[in-house]
């Protein structure tokens, strides 16, 4: 587990440039955090560092978002309006798990629980979650772990 202190949205959305260098087809990152934590912003810094020019906002009413242009496709799901893995697995999201490209997911947790030993996510190559904590107006505390090969 390796834990990050980001001192400003433009350090949150630099690790995120970082992040998409090392990302490959079939990647996926889970974000876990309160609201106006900063999932959005380390989703902007992936989507640069994979070359997409678009405008990155969270899709929290349409779900998915699909940002095209760059050297993978970026999935970008929000899980925020959904309660449950009933509703996850309704909205048809699985496809989303093996991505032809890679996904982030805001609100992971939603979807996989808690993770750590003997608790993986349900998906087949590699995985990253990482967790976001605000420790004050500019400060957050990031913490990920990688799963899966």
């Amino acid at each position: 587990m390796v834990t990050l202190i980001s001192h400003s949205p433009v350090e949150t959305a630099a690790l995120g440039r970082e992040w998409a260098g090392s990302l490959n087809r079939g990647g996926i990152i889970g974000l876990s955090g309160d609201l106006g934590a900063g999932k959005t912003q380390l989703v902007k810094g992936i989507a640069e560092g994979l070359g997409i020019a678009a405008r990155v906002h969270s899709p929290t009413f349409s779900l998915v978002n699909i940002y095209k242009g760059g050297r993978l496709t970026l999935f970008h799901l929000d899980l925020y309006r959904l309660e449950s893995r009933e509703q996850i697995a309704a909205a048809g999201l699985e496809e989303y798990l093996r991505p032809d490209g890679v996904t982030v997911i805001e609100w992971a947790e939603r979807w996989f629980g808690d993770l750590g030993p003997g608790n993986e996510p349900p998906v087949v190559g590699p995985y990253r979650q990482a967790r976001i904590e605000t420790l004050s107006q500019t400060e957050r505390r990031i913490v990920y772990e990688d799963f899966g090969a």
